[in-house]
C-alpha cells in the first residue's frame, strides 16, 4: 500500500497537518433533552444551563454568526423534532491542536509524546501517512489492538505480570504498534505500566498509539496550538467525568466528532484505522499483510460486542483473552470451556451462566439472555479464540501464545508463517510452530528464507535453518551471493561501491550491480599482497562468462531467484566429500588419477546446473565481512573449517577496511567501528590458537602453516603477518614454530652459535651434531628446496626401523605407501648405500637449516665488507685486483639473487611482484647500493677524471652496505628490540625535524645577508647559509665570529643584529626545539620498552622467511645454486611437469587428505571448546553478580 501520494513533496510539515486534518465544532444548538422547561422562557441564567446534545453549553459554542434566540425550546404545539448529526450540525475547520505533549508527572524520566487532533471522517491514508512519514515511526511486523475496561480495575499479580511482560515482550521483539484508548484508567493505564516497567530505556523508540477522543481528555485546550511543545500535568481528579492521557504512549490521535465528554467515537476510527494497517506489507521482501491480534483484558458489555466483529470479519481477527482478568474476560474463558462447535450448552450451565452475566454487568434478565446470545455467536469463531490462563503451570510464556495465536489465526501457509516469524526475528516461535517434524515445504521455499534471513540479517534463522537440515552447498548460486552484495544497505553499500571504484580506478555508473569478479577484486584489494581471490582466477571467469551467457540466451530463467542445484556426477573413492568449482589449481597426488582434475569437474559441473559453490561458509562469512555485519559474520564463522584462517581473513579485511575509510575522510565512526572488528576476530584468532596449543602443540603448530586452497593458498600465518596482527605472531605458539623453523633439525640447546661456526670452519664436525628425528620435525613445514631435493624421501628409511613407526610418521607428511615401501626395501639390500645417504642427508640438512644460512651468509658479508673497505682504501689501480674482482663478484650475485627473489615471488604480474618487494625498506637500500655500485664500476673502467668519480661511487655506496649490518643484528634477541626503537623514532621524528629546518634557514638567510651585502651569485652561498648555523645545534657557537666588528675591518651596516639573532636562535634551536626531540625519543623509547619485544617477535617472521628461502651457499658461489634451479626447472619443463609454483612458494605444510582431516576435526574441537570455555566464564561471572548481589541485600536487611 503506497501512501506517498497523499502529499506533494514540496509541502511542510505543518501546512501538510492543517491542509489534511481537521477539527469538528458544534455549529447549531439542539437541547439533550425534550422535555418542557418549568421556567419561564425569558429567564436567561436558567436557559444557559441547558446543554446542547453535542456536551456543550450555550456559551461554550462557538458561533460564527449571531447566536440563536433565548426562545431554545420550540412551542409545545409545534412537532418539530429534530436529531443531531456529524454531518449536519458540525462544521469541519483546519485542525488547531499539533505538536508534542510533555507529560509532567514522570519524575525518573522524561515522556513525550506526538498528537494530532482530527475529525472522526479523516482518511486512514493520510493517517498511516502522518504516522510513517511525519511521525516517522517504524513500519509495523504486526498490530496489537488492546481492549478492555475503561474503568480502573485490579488484576492479579499473576496476571498483570503475563499480560504487562507478555504483551511489551511480543512487542519489542516482533516490532508491533500497539494500539489503545490511550486514557490513564483502565486497560490502557496497564498498557503504560508495562511500558513504563518492560519498555527499555529507549522511551523515545516506543510505539503505543492511543485513539482517544478529544471531548474526554480533561483541560484539552491546554493543547491547543499549531505544531506546539505543551507540558501537560494529568490531575487525576475523581470528581471529574473526564480522562487524563497516560504518560507512557507514544503518540496520540485524538479523535473529534464535535462533541465533548462523549465515549464511543473513536471506535469505529480505530477500526479503519486497524483495517488499513492490516493492507500494509509486513517487510518489503515479502508478500504478507500486517497481522492484527485483538488482546481482551476485563471489559464491559461492550467488549463482547467488539470481540464478535474481530471474529466474524473476513478474514477473521484472532482474540487472545487473558483468563483471571475479570469480567467479559472470564465470561469468554467460561464459555470456551465449557461449550463445543458441535454440541449446545447444557441447560442448567446456560441458567447458571445467565446469571453470572447478570451478577458480572449489573444488568437485567432480558439483556443478560442478549449477551449471552452474542457470546455463544462469539462461540461458533471458537478456532479465533484464544483463553490464556495465567494460574497454569504448563502454558507458554504470554508473548509466544500471543504470537502463536497471530499464526494460527491468520491462517496461512508453513512457507508464509515462516516468512512472518522471519519479519519478526522470533525463530523461538518459528522452531515451535512452523519447523516441526512432518511439515511439507515447497521447493525452493527454504532457500527462499535462508536468503531472506541473510539480508535481513537474521542470525537466529540463519542459525535455524542449518540446525533444520539447510546445506548451503544446496543453497548459495551465484545469483544469490550476486544479490548479497547487491541489496541496498545504504552507508555500507556506498562504501563497497567506492571500493570497486578504487580497484578499477574508475566512476561507476548507476544503478551499477556488482559482480563477483569485482568483489574478488576488491578481496585482492584488500588483503593485498600475493592474495588471489576465486572470482578472479581464469577458469572462474571462464565458467561465470559462460553462465552469463546461458542467462542471456534463456531471458525467461529467472535471474536472481534460481534455486542451486547440486551436480550429479559419478562417485569417486579418490575425491573428497566437498569439491571447489571455482578451484583453478589442483596438486596431483600420487593416488588421485589425472582423470578428477579441476577441468573435468568444470565441464561435468556447468552443463547440468548453475554456478555453484562447496565451501560456501567462506564466501558467505565474506560476504558478511565486506557487509559489515559482524554478528553474523562471527555466527558464521562459527561453522565450516579452516576457523582459524577465516578470524585472521576478517581481521585483515577490517584491518584493510579501516585504513580505507580514513583514506576517504569517511565519518570517524566508521573507521573505529571497523578497527574494533578488526580487534575483535583478531582476539578471537589469538583465543582459539591458545586453546588448540594447550590441548597439542605439534597440532596447533599445523594450523598456522597448513596450506589452504580456500584462500589463495595461504596459510593462516601468512594472513595474520599480512594483517599486522602482532599478538597471534607473538604468541608462544608462533614463537616455537617458528623457533623449531630457525634450528631446523639441528638439536642444539648451548653454545650453539659456536658449533655452528666451527662445523662452517671444520666440515667434518658437522658429523659430530645432533639432529631431530622425524617424529620431532613433523609440524615443521618444508621449504621448495627441500622438496625439490626429496629430503622426505631420503630419511624416511634411515631414522626409523620399525615399519609401523615409520608408516605413523609419514602419514604425517601425506607421503604415499609405494615410497615406505621402496625405501624399506633398499635399506636391506643396499646397507652401504644408506650409509652414503645419511651422511649426505646430514650434510644437506645442516647447510639448509636457516641459522646455518645465517651464519653462513653473515660470515661471507663480513669477508666482503672487509674486502671492500680494503679495495677503496688502497690505490686503485687500472685494472681491478683480486679483492676488487671477489667484491664485483659478490655483488654483482647479490643483484642476481634479489632478481630471483623477485621473480620467484607468489604474485604473478611483475608490477604486483616489484611492488611487493620494494615495499621492505632494505631491499630498497639493497637496490641503491647496487645501482650505485654499478654506476662506479661502469665509471671505473673509464681515464680519470671518470675514474675518480667511479672511486668517490665506491666510498659513498659501501655506507649502504655496511648499514645493512643493521639488519643482521635484527635476528638477535637482545639487539633486535632496539633496532625497532630506532626505526621508529626515525620514521616519527619527520616533522619535528621539518620545522627545526625552517628555524635553522630562517637565521641562516637572515645572517648571511646582513654580513655578506655585496656576495655574487654562486652555489656557495647555500652552503654558507646552511653551514654555521647547522653546527650551532651541537654546540659550536663560532664565538670569535659573534662580533664580526672585533677584527678591525670594516663591518657591515646593521651587523650588530647578528648577535642578537644568534641568541634567538640557539634559544629556539637549542634550548626549545632540540630538547623536544630528545623528549619525543624518551616517550617513544618507554612507550616502546613495553612493546619492543612483541614487536620484534613479529619481525622476526620476516627474518626467518629470509633465511628459509634463501640458497644456502652464500654470494659470490650463490651463483651454482642459481644454475642448479634453473636445470631442475629445465627438467621438469621438458618432462611435462611444470605446474604454476603458487603452492610452492612460502612457509606451507603440506598435508595428505587424511591428516588435513584429522587437522580439520581438531580445529573444530578447539573452537568447540573455546565457545565453552566462554560460555562457562560468561555464566560464572553472572552466578557472581548474582551471588555479590544477595549479598550486599543480605548485608543491607542485616543491618
Amino acid at each position: 500500500m503506497n501512501t506517498s501520494q497523499t502529499s506533494p513533496p514540496t509541502m511542510s510539515h505543518k501546512s501538510w497537518i492543517e491542509a489534511t486534518f481537521s477539527k469538528r465544532d458544534c455549529v447549531k444548538f439542539i437541547p439533550s433533552s425534550r422535555d418542557l422547561h418549568r421556567c419561564i422562557p425569558v429567564l436567561q441564567v436558567c436557559q444557559s444551563l441547558i446543554r446542547c446534545c453535542c456536551g456543550r453549553l450555550v456559551a461554550e459554542h462557538s458561533w460564527q454568526k449571531a447566536p440563536p434566540s433565548t426562545v431554545i425550546f420550540p412551542d409545545p404545539e409545534q412537532n418539530v423534532p429534530e436529531d443531531w448529526s456529524l454531518e449536519l450540525h458540525t462544521r469541519a475547520s483546519p485542525t488547531n491542536a499539533y505538536g508534542t505533549i510533555d507529560f509532567q508527572d514522570s519524575a525518573t524520566r522524561g515522556c513525550r509524546a506526538k498528537f494530532v487532533r482530527m475529525s472522526v471522517d479523516s482518511k486512514p491514508e493520510a493517517l498511516l501517512q502522518l504516522m510513517l512519514r511525519e511521525w516517522q515511526m517504524d513500519r509495523p511486523k504486526v498490530l496489537f489492538s488492546v481492549h478492555g475496561g475503561s474503568e480502573n480495575f485490579t488484576l492479579t499479580p499473576k496476571v498483570k505480570q503475563a499480560f504487562t511482560k507478555g504483551l511489551i515482550t511480543a512487542a519489542r521483539s516482533t516490532g508491533a504498534w500497539i494500539l489503545t484508548d490511550g486514557i490513564n484508567t483502565g486497560v490502557s493505564k496497564y498498557v503504560g505500566e508495562a511500558v513504563k516497567t518492560f519498555g527499555g530505556h529507549n522511551l523515545r523508540k516506543r510505539n503505543t498509539v492511543g485513539v482517544t477522543p478529544w471531548g474526554v481528555i480533561d483541560n484539552n485546550t491546554n493543547l491547543i496550538g499549531r505544531d506546539v511543545f505543551r507540558p501537560y500535568q494529568p490531575l487525576g481528579n475523581p470528581l471529574s467525568k473526564r480522562a487524563d492521557l497516560n504518560s507512557f504512549h507514544s503518540h496520540f490521535l485524538l479523535v473529534d466528532d464535535g462533541t465533548l465528554g462523549k465515549y464511543g467515537c473513536q471506535e469505529g476510527f480505530r477500526k479503519k484505522l486497524e483495517k488499513h494497517i492490516q493492507l500494509l506489507k509486513i517487510h518489503p521482501r515479502f508478500n504478507q499483510r500486517v497481522p492484527m491480534v485483538c488482546v481482551i483484558v476485563e471489559g464491559g458489555p461492550a467488549i463482547v460486542s467488539t470481540v464478535l466483529d474481530y471474529v466474524s470479519n473476513n478474514p477473521p481477527v484472532p482474540v487472545f483473552v487473558f483468563e483471571g482478568s475479570g469480567r467479559a474476560a472470564d465470561l469468554f474463558a467460561f464459555l470456551h470451556k465449557h461449550s463445543d462447535s458441535d454440541r449446545q450448552l447444557d441447560a442448567d450451565i446456560k441458567e447458571g451462566f445467565l446469571l453470572r452475566i447478570g451478577e458480572v454487568f449489573g444488568v437485567d434478565r432480558k439483556e443478560a439472555s442478549c449477551l449471552c446470545a452474542l457470546l455463544l455467536e462469539c462461540m461458533d469463531h471458537r478456532q479465533s479464540i484464544t483463553i490464556f490462563d495465567s494460574e497454569s503451570e504448563d502454558h507458554m510464556a504470554p508473548d509466544a501464545a500471543i504470537l502463536n495465536t497471530i499464526l494460527k489465526g491468520t491462517k496461512s501457509s508453513a512457507e508464509e508463517q515462516l516468512s512472518m516469524t522471519l519479519a519478526w526475528d522470533r525463530a523461538d516461535i518459528a522452531q515451535k510452530s512452523v519447523l516441526v517434524y512432518g511439515q511439507h515445504w515447497p521447493v525452493g521455499s527454504l532457500e527462499q528464507a535462508m536468503l531472506d534471513a541473510l539480508v535481513m540479517d537474521r542470525v537466529s534463522f540463519v542459525k535455524l535453518l542449518i540446525d533444520n537440515g539447510m546445506t548451503m552447498s544446496h543453497f548459495l548460486t551465484v545469483d544469490r551471493l550476486e544479490e548479497l552484495y547487491n541489496m541496498p544497505q545504504g552507508q555500507t553499500d556506498h562504501f563497497l561501491h567506492h571500493l570497486v571504484e578504487d580497484v578499477k580506478q574508475t566512476s561507476l555508473p548507476p544503478g551499477y550491480r556488482l559482480s563477483l569478479i569485482d568483489m574478488g577484486l576488491v578481496i585482492e584489494y584488500l588483503i593485498g599482497g600475493a592474495y588471489r581471490s576465486t572470482y578472479t582466477r581464469k577458469h572462474f571467469r571462464t565458467a561465470y562468462n559462460r553462465l552469463n551467457s546461458q542467462r542471456r540466451g534463456n531471458p525467461q530463467e529467472p535471474h536472481f531467484f534460481r534455486t542451486a542445484q547440486p551436480y550429479k556426477r559419478r562417485a569417486s573413492p579418490q575425491e573428497p566429500h566437498f569439491f571447489r568449482t571455482a578451484q583453478p589449481y589442483k596438486r596431483k597426488d600420487q593416488n588421485v588419477p589425472r582423470t578428477t582434475s579441476v577441468m573435468a569437474v568444470w565441464s561435468t559441473g556447468l552443463c547440468e546446473a548453475p554456478l555453484a559453490f562447496s565451501f560456501n561458509f567462506n564466501d558467505v562469512f565474506v560476504w558478511a565481512v565486506l557487509q559489515q555485519r559482524q554478528q553474523m559474520a562471527l555466527f558464521l564463522w562459527q561453522h565450516g573449517e579452516e576457523a582459524l584462517a577465516r578470524a585472521t581473513v576478517a581481521c585483515k579485511l577490517y584491518r584493510s577496511m579501516a585504513f580505507k575509510a580514513r583514506q576517504s575522510s569517511m565519518d570517524d565512526y566508521i573507521a573505529e567501528q571497523f578497527k574494533a572488528y578488526s580487534l575483535e576476530f583478531g582476539q578471537l584468532a589469538v583465543n582459539v590458537l591458545d586453546c588448540a596449543f594447550r590441548q597439542n602443540e605439534k597440532m596447533a603448530m599445523k594450523l598456522l602453516t597448513s596450506e589452504m586452497d580456500a584462500w589463495s593458498h595461504f596459510t593462516s600465518l601468512q594472513i595474520a603477518v599480512s594483517s599486522c596482527h602482532r599478538p597471534f605472531v607473538s604468541h608462544s605458539c608462533t614463537q616455537s614454530l617458528l623457533t623449531d623453523l630457525w634450528t631446523g633439525p639441528l638439536n642444539m640447546r648451548k653454545n650453539s652459535h659456536l658449533k655452528i661456526i666451527l662445523s662452517l670452519l671444520l666440515p667434518p664436525a658437522i658429523l659430530l651434531l645432533e639432529f631431530k628425528s622425524k617424529a620431532e620435525m613433523c609440524h615443521v613445514p618444508q621449504s621448495h628446496e627441500a622438496i625439490l631435493f626429496g629430503r622426505d624421501t631420503l630419511k624416511t628409511g634411515v631414522r626409523h626401523d620399525k615399519t609401523d613407526h615409520m608408516a605413523n610418521q609419514d602419514a604425517e607428511h601425506g607421503l604415499p605407501s609405494q615410497g615406505r615401501s621402496r625405501v624399506s626395501g633398499s635399506e636391506d639390500l643396499f646397507p652401504i648405500t644408506l650409509c652414503t645417504v645419511s651422511w649426505i642427508t646430514r650434510l644437506y640438512e645442516f647447510y639448509t637449516a636457516p641459522v646455518v644460512k645465517f651464519w653462513f651468509h653473515t660470515m661471507s658479508y663480513l669477508a666482503f665488507l672487509m674486502l671492500f673497505s680494503y679495495t677503496i682504501l688502497v690505490k686503485m689501480d687500472d685494472q681491478p685486483g683480486v679483492q676488487e674482482w671477489l667484491v664485483i663478484l659478490y655483488i654483482l650475485t647479490t643483484a642476481v639473487e634479489k632478481t630471483r627473489e623477485v621473480l620467484m615471488s607468489e604474485p604473478r604480474k611483475l608490477s604486483h611482484k616489484l611492488k611487493i618487494w620494494f615495499s621492505e625498506y632494505w631491499n630498497v637500500s639493497d637496490f641503491i647500493a647496487i645501482v650505485i655500485f654499478l654506476f662506479a664500476l661502469v665509471m671505473r673502467w673509464h681515464a680519470d677524471p671518470y675514474r675518480t668519480v667511479g672511486r668517490i661511487a665506491y666510498c659513498l655506496d659501501i655506507i649502504f652496505w655496511f648499514v645493512r649490518v643493521m639488519d643482521l643484528l635484527a635476528v638477535n634477541q637482545h639487539a633486535g628490540p632496539y633496532l625497532t626503537m630506532i626505526t621508529k623514532m626515525t620514521s616519527n621524528m619527520f616533522f619535528i625535524v621539518v620545522m627545526m629546518a625552517i628555524v635553522l634557514l630562517s637565521f641562516g638567510v637572515s645572517r648571511k645577508a646582513i654580513l655578506s651585502p655585496d656576495e655574487d651569485p654562486s652555489w656557495s652561498l647555500a652552503r654558507d647559509v646552511v653551514f654555521q648555523p647547522y653546527w650551532m645545534i651541537y654546540g659550536e657557537v663560532y664565538a670569535s665570529e659573534i662580533d664580526p666588528c672585533d677584527d678591525g675591518h670594516p663591518c657591515a651596516p646593521a651587523s650588530f643584529l647578528t648577535a642578537f639573532l644568534q641568541a634567538v636562535y640557539m634559544f629556539f634551536q637549542y634550548i626549545i626545539m632540540v630538547n623536544i626531540l630528545i623528549a619525543f625519543f624518551n616517550n617513544i623509547y618507554f612507550d616502546m620498552a613495553s612493546t619492543s619485544n612483541k614487536l620484534w617477535k613479529y619481525n622476526r617472521y620476516r627474518y626467518i622467511m629470509t633465511y628459509l628461502d634463501r640458497p644456502w651457499l652464500p654470494p659470490p658461489l650463490i651463483l651454482l645454486s642459481h644454475v642448479s634451479f634453473a636445470l631442475r626447472a629445465i627438467y621438469k619443463r621438458l618432462n611435462g611437469n611444470a605446474e604454476g609454483d603458487e603452492r610452492s612458494s612460502g612457509l606451507k605444510l603440506y598435508l595428505a587428505r587424511d591428516d588435513r582431516k584429522k587437522l580439520h576435526e581438531f580445529e573444530e574441537k578447539c573452537v568447540q571448546a573455546y565457545l565453552y570455555e566462554k560460555n562457562q566464564d560468561l555464566y560464572s561471572s553472572q552466578m557472581n553478580r548474582i551471588g555479590v548481589t544477595a549479598d550486599r541485600r543480605n548485608v543491607h536487611d542485616g543491618g
